[in-house]
């Protein structure tokens, strides 16, 4: 096996999905030549050339509805967007045309699309540069989405999304792009889509998380190993379709729920995932559902992201809340 960081295993991800299947293209805002900004593609037009690997201009609704038309004509598109907050002028595009073909064409055709970009803040970017958008797309009917915390699984998802018959949104947590490396498979492998990871089991209450904020639970359980609280930490991976069964068998094994994120508090998936356990196990519930989110505010700037930003303190913090209610 490989020891790879998260950019190295979603670029050999790409380079033998693009391998195995030359119907498979990448593209977006400084893509080909350059290998992307945070050089995710990087090597892939010189190996592949500029037919398969290639730039664009800073266009996302050229982008998405290029790959619209690609895939209708036989290509599997894999576009991407170089920030998330750019991709609010693709988003017209994806919402209207990509996420509805399925259905416009009663179940007869599929548009295999992959739209990548990175995915949250905690770089010191600029406006526009740390949106955390699930939230967005996870509410549109013909779209899943998804989004790894490990190098190992961005590889298996990132094969599994563009495998997909339909549209996937594949969200890279931008803040863990090189932060720790994983034994990774050298071999193609495939995560599903819709199945969520237990990274922990445990006893006393149920946290789900996703992207990097599982690594900030993973931090805030270290801050309270002498409290002698058993946590089982649930890794999401797709934000649509959720994975009920495991949330719901988890919780009605622990009595107690925490969902942490790290976009905004109000319509977030927290709230959707608080309402499947309202819905499913109030029964066996021993403290109300609860969240650990963003502020409803636009992300700020560099000198003031962090107090915006989910940590380990305030996880662990509501963490002991919860069991002790």
């Amino acid at each position: 096996m490989a020891v790879l960081n998260m950019v190295q295993a979603i670029n050999q991800a790409l380079d033998q999905k693009m391998k195995d299947d030359d119907r498979v293209v990448v593209f977006g805002e400084d893509t080909g030549f350059e290998g992307g900004v945070f050089r995710v593609t990087a090597g892939l037009q010189k190996k592949y050339g500029e037919d398969r690997v290639f730039d664009t201009p800073i266009a996302e609704a050229a982008i998405t509805g290029s790959a619209i038309g690609m895939a209708i004509n036989g290509l599997v598109p894999v576009a991407e967007i170089q920030f998330d907050g750019f991709m609010f002028p693709g988003y017209t595009e994806i919402v209207t045309h990509m996420a509805r073909y399925r259905n416009r064409s009663r179940g007869r055709h599929g548009l295999p699309i992959v739209v990548r970009f990175p995915h949250g803040g905690g770089i010191r970017a600029l406006e526009h540069h740390s949106e955390s958008l699930e939230t967005l797309f996870g509410h549109i009917p013909g779209l899943k989405v998804v989004t790894p915390s490990t190098p190992y699984d961005a590889k298996g998802l990132l094969i599994s999304a563009i495998e997909d018959p339909d549209p996937v949104i594949y969200l890279e947590p931008k803040r863990i792009y090189r932060s720790g490396k994983q034994e990774v498979p050298e071999d193609m492998y495939r995560i599903p889509i819709g199945k969520a990871k237990v990274v922990k089991k445990g006893t006393d209450l149920t946290v789900v998380a996703w992207g990097a904020i599982v690594r900030e639970v993973e931090k805030a359980l270290k801050l309270i190993e002498d409290e002698n609280i058993s946590v089982e930490l649930i890794d999401l991976r797709t934000i649509n379709p959720i994975d009920r069964d495991t949330v719901i068998e988890s919780v009605k094994k622990t009595g107690r729920f925490l969902v942490v994120q790290e976009a905004v508090k109000t319509y977030g998936p927290g709230a959707e995932l608080i309402s499947l356990v309202n819905e499913h196990a109030f029964l066996y519930l021993e403290a109300p559902p609860a969240r650990v989110t963003g502020f409803d505010i636009t992300v700020p700037l560099p000198r003031g992201e962090h107090y915006h930003f989910v940590g380990p303190d305030r996880i662990a913090d509501k963490i002991k809340r919860v069991v002790k209610f």
